[in-house]
């Protein structure tokens, strides 16, 4: 219920700004600063009650995750104390979140003793570091020897729970399309079609049409690169917290290296690093998709974003989504179409996104927002045809000394992840005059 007051409180909050500017708009007449203020104001609260909503809908999954942990704890130490049976196994499939288009993924994990083991193995590893392992249990998480420097892999349970914790977090992870873990190869190459076919011949009942001759493939190559994230975690936290140290360890991880790919699926410049969809590039999406026509040089227009919106084709658009930052919302808020009706509208229901020009609408920090000549503010596009591949390889230092005097203990992250799009025609950048 909460959820539910706080979606209607917003929506008042964004009708009590548009009516400043409606007023001004019916005296003819520009809005004084006065009513430039208090719409900023208005605005600016129902951004922090859309940030509010967030947050405790994700408290929500969080508190349902920690009771799904501690259950699954409680199996794993009582099948640690079944030890007569040491050939025991089981075999657990975690579901990831789906991609944009549907596509289900998940991680099969084979639960065993040395499973087990490997799981008591890093939670000490988190607490004491590498210096309160045995030798057994550092070979146990020591299985990537590039890593060297004292990194030792995770179980791949975390790892997984690591994914879906980025896919929760990261809006690019959520619309796009997450392709299942590269578990062995160090990089995927998959075609691209770059020219269409001719259109089909109309012919006889036995004739086979003319040969196509335009029709052409490329190949994109995607190689997760690795992301690296350092942390530091209260000691005393870490040792008396209700949370297993697994999953607070997790939690803020996945919160670290949720900005660095956010940033990366977003701005990306492509080598050693996502290719963002900002990035005006060939490989990606070229300035060919840039559409600016109607918008001013300080100022998106209605009629600028619907040549957005039609630059794509009726394909795309039937799963397109529009993508702006908090600031382009505060301008949205203020365009009206031919008939004077405003073309945002703000969601009232949880989990439902807003809607610009009857398409969804989704809000990031890190798409661009200096609204100056020449500059993208924002993108729409069917992101099924953004991909994103992750290696399913996590590993972590434990600095345990290095921070002692200030009661902390520090963590050091390595994931690795690539993205780009592979099919420009899909994406419409807003582009100022």
């Amino acid at each position: 219920m909460i959820v539910k007051e706080m979606l209607e409180k917003r929506a008042g909050l964004i009708e009590q700004a548009r009516g400043f500017m409606d007023k001004a708009k019916t005296e003819k007449r520009e809005p004084t600063a006065e009513e430039r203020a208090a719409f900023d104001k208005a605005m600016d609260d129902a951004a922090t009650l859309k940030a509010n909503v967030d947050r405790v809908t994700r408290l929500e999954g969080e508190e349902k995750e920690l009771r799904t942990v501690r259950e699954r704890r409680g199996e794993l130490e009582t099948a640690e104390k079944n030890k007569g049976d040491e050939q025991r196994s089981e075999r657990r499939v975690i579901e990831l979140r789906p991609s944009v288009s549907g596509v289900n993924r998940s991680i099969t994990i084979e639960c065993n003793q040395a499973m087990i083991a490997e799981q008591r193995a890093f939670s000490r590893l988190l607490l004491d570091g590498p210096k309160g392992l045995s030798g057994e249990e550092i070979r146990a998480l020591q299985k990537d020897r590039d890593t060297g420097g004292g990194y030792l892999s995770a179980p791949m349970e975390f790892k997984a729970q690591l994914i879906q914790k980025l896919d929760d977090d990261v809006i690019m992870r959520q619309i796009g399309n997450v392709l299942p873990p590269v578990t062995t190869a160090d990089s995927l190459g998959f075609p691209t079609l770059e020219n269409d076919p001719d259109d089909a011949d109309w012919t006889t009942e036995l004739g086979t049409g003319n040969e196509d001759s335009t029709m052409s493939f490329g190949r994109r190559e995607f190689k997760p690169e690795p992301a690296a994230k350092r942390l530091k975690i209260s000691e005393t936290l870490v040792r008396r917290s209700g949370i297993p140290v697994d999953g607070l360890v997790k939690d803020r991880l996945g919160y670290k290296f949720g900005i660095t790919q956010e940033k990366g699926y977003l701005n990306g410049s492509g080598a050693k690093q996502p290719l963002g969809v900002f990035t005006a590039s060939d490989q990606g999406i070229s300035t060919g998709r840039d559409v600016s026509t109607d918008n001013t040089t300080t100022a998106m227009t209605f009629n600028g974003l619907k040549n957005a919106e039609f630059f794509i084709k009726a394909g795309y658009r039937r799963r397109a989504s529009w993508l702006f930052h908090r600031d382009g919302i505060r301008e949205l808020a203020k365009i009206v179409d031919g008939e004077g009706r405003y073309i945002w509208a703000g969601s009232v229901v949880a989990g439902r996104p807003d809607m610009l020009l009857n398409m969804p609408f989704y809000e990031s920090e890190y798409v661009p927002n200096t609204f100056e000549t020449g500059l993208y503010v924002g993108i729409l596009g069917d992101f099924s045809y953004y991909w994103i591949v992750d290696a399913l390889t996590f590993t972590i230092k434990v600095l345990a000394e290095l921070y002692a005097e200030t009661n902390q203990i520090g963590y050091i992250g390595r994931f690795e992840s690539d993205g780009m799009p592979i099919l420009e025609e899909a994406f419409a950048r807003v582009k100022l005059g």
